[in-house]
């Protein structure tokens, strides 16, 4: 993930300005996704102050283990990390940072969202993963990228997941290694890049 965005950084190929670029990472866990992205696009840039980073998650222990994670390792970064449950309706955060962000990370989240299958009353008894398009594209402006690298879906059900909200659409994919069984193809993993439009 992280060298797919260094590759379209370097050919600026990224479809929105590039001066100051945020971050999101939904469901950031530990942080390590936003620390390695961080720790690598200031070695390629020499220094990443033309770049903001925060961590959203549902757990706030997590949250409080990003952020102390943060304060210790880089203390002169800017990280910030927030306890927030994307799954929620008349949701502050979407409200309060709707179009904010450039690029969207997943790593996992929606996988994690999917093995919950009980349905949400505030929206009318759909599921987590039939809202979650919905939901992060609050936080995305016009030629926003979502990046999502799933172990639990085919490239195929990635994409109507995400495409269900009409405002996103396929922008790239990363190639990984492929395997056939069975006279079909595929691979174990998935990473999708949605743009909004």
């Amino acid at each position: 993930m992280i060298q797919f965005l260094i590759d379209n950084l370097n050919d600026d190929l990224l479809p929105f300005d590039q001066d100051l670029i945020k971050f999101i990472d939904l469901g950031t866990g530990n942080g390590h996704l936003l620390f390695q992205l961080h720790e690598d696009l200031a070695e390629e840039y020499e220094g990443a102050s033309k770049f903001e980073f925060k961590g959203i998650d549902y757990s706030p222990d997590s949250v409080r283990f990003s952020s102390d994670i943060a304060t210790e390792k880089y203390p002169e970064s800017d990280f910030e990390f927030e306890q927030v449950d994307l799954l929620t309706k008349e949701n502050q955060f979407l409200q309060e940072n709707a179009g904010k962000f450039d690029v969207l990370l997943d790593k996992g989240t929606l996988d994690a969202i999917a093995l919950n299958q009980d349905p949400l009353d505030a929206f009318g008894g759909r599921i987590g993963m039939e809202i979650y398009a919905d939901q992060v594209s609050h936080l995305m402006h016009t030629n926003s990228i979502l990046l999502i690298t799933s172990c639990n879906f085919t490239e195929e059900e990635l994409v109507k997941i995400i495409t269900s909200n009409k405002d996103l659409g396929v922008w790239k994919k990363i190639a990984y290694p492929s395997f056939q069984f069975g006279g079909v193809k595929g691979s174990t993993i998935c990473s999708i890049a949605f743009i909004r439009r």
